[in-house]
């Protein structure tokens, strides 16, 4: 009877051994031998400027530097569902950037999401999404950002519960919905739309945003584009379940994208103002072809912007839109006269949430220095709760033909108790 137990014990840890080395090494990676920093000089400048495009495409330094703190090197708080995460310093620092990693390293980091420790990231860094990025452009990424100024930044720690800030556990996590995949053009579109398609995918990892996630953070695939939430804002869908009042043109969405603004749909707020501001640096063949690949996924037939429902509108939200808005924003006024885009034509008014609109008039659109773009004051310490619940109300009945957006007062207390997060 002791042998029986004793031979089935081994057949057990025969058959359980492939399975417990398999976990071993989902939560296992081994560090990278550290390198002396490259010279500038090891990179052709093609390549640099090449990597320069590519990490304004990405969004980069938007992440990757705090508030008034020098370029990329890190310390922004990030916002997500289950705490803050830091983002990390990743000039060429060699004590707290990434001075001494190898292209090696930062080709597994932006593949499969593992540092040069041999430590899991988080996907607040889209490894998801850069897993797709050709060798060329993660060499470019590499070279340029080796031949940045290097900054001595320490970050402080990420602010997650148990058991998340344990990194092993972001192997169950991509184990669930990480895959490690190349770039593979569709032979059925043109080269335009292919470069878009990678663009927006692979380095832009426009989807990190624009996607709905599911309860534990992935991405729910069934349903790409179709609009998500960021740090307090919408996303809207960027497919065919766009809410714009009028079809995108290739045209005007290049011009958006560079600029911040449409005068068929309106202008960029929240974290999409960063996105235009870096994308007004890429070569404009580049955010074309970005343009090209989404307004391909979007509602084709034209639409004329619906009559708006006075009899739905709210008095005293008409009376604080006298007051605060209409010298800019009334069919009248001088700015629409000279081409600005009538609120009727508004992404942010026609969208299914209140969100955007809130968050639009609690904090404005900032100023583009140096640029020509859009500008609106804030109003947060102008308007209280009432009035701005009044007013968004207002403005969805008199501009959309929309249905009345039913959570207005609770979305207005959220954005300004916890910035609509």
């Amino acid at each position: 009877m002791t042998l029986r137990i004793r031979l089935a014990g081994i057949v057990a840890i025969v058959i359980a051994l492939p399975v417990m080395v398999s976990c071993a090494a989902l939560v296992w990676q081994p560090a990278m031998p550290p390198v002396t920093p490259p010279k500038a000089a090891q990179f052709s400048p093609e390549v640099i400027a090449r990597g320069a495009e590519m990490a304004a495409i990405g969004d980069c330094a938007v992440c990757h530097t705090a508030s008034h703190a020098q370029p990329y090197a890190g310390g922004r708080r990030i916002p997500t569902p289950f705490g803050l995460i830091t983002a990390t310093n990743i000039t060429p620092d060699v004590e707290s950037g990434v001075g001494n990693w190898s292209e090696a390293a930062f080709r597994r980091a932006m593949r499969d999401g593992v540092d040069d420790q041999g430590r899991f990231l988080y996907p607040a860094m889209p490894y998801p999404h850069f897993t797709q990025a050709t060798d060329q452009d993660i060499t470019a990424l590499y070279a340029f950002l080796m031949t940045r100024q290097p900054v001595h930044a320490e970050m402080p720690p990420n602010e997650l519960p148990l058991p998340l800030k344990l990194r092993p556990v972001m192997a169950g996590w991509n184990l669930l919905f990480f895959k490690a995949q190349p770039w593979r053009d569709d032979p059925k579109q043109s080269a335009e739309w292919n470069r878009g398609a990678y663009l927006a995918t692979a380095i832009g990892h426009c989807a990190a945003c624009h996607t709905p996630i599911n309860a534990l953070g992935g991405e729910v695939s069934s349903k790409p584009y179709a609009g998500g939430e960021v740090e307090g804002w919408d996303a809207p869908a960027l497919q065919a379940a766009s809410s714009a009042a009028k079809p995108w043109t290739v045209e005007e969405l290049t011009d958006y994208l560079r600029t911040g603004l449409s005068d068929q749909h309106g202008a960029a707020g929240g974290p999409m103002v960063d996105v235009t501001r870096e994308l007004a640096t890429v070569p404009e063949q580049d955010v074309r072809a970005i343009a090209t690949y989404f307004v391909s996924q979007m509602p084709k037939s034209p639409t004329v912007p619906p009559a708006p429902k006075e009899n739905e509108s709210v008095a005293a939200g008409s009376a604080v839109f006298a007051g605060a808005c209409a010298g800019c924003h009334a069919p009248n006024a001088p700015m629409v006269q000279r081409g600005a885009p009538s609120l009727a034509l508004s992404s942010v008014v026609n969208a299914p949430s209140p969100r955007d609109a809130i968050q639009t008039i609690l904090h404005g659109l900032p100023w583009r220095e140096g640029k020509t773009g859009p500008y609106m004051p804030p109003f947060e310490a102008v308007l209280n709760n009432q009035q701005l619940t009044d007013l968004v109300r207002y403005i969805r009945a008199r501009f959309s033909g929309g249905p009345a957006w039913a959570d207005v007062e609770a979305q207005t207390q959220n954005a300004r108790q916890n910035g609509g997060t």
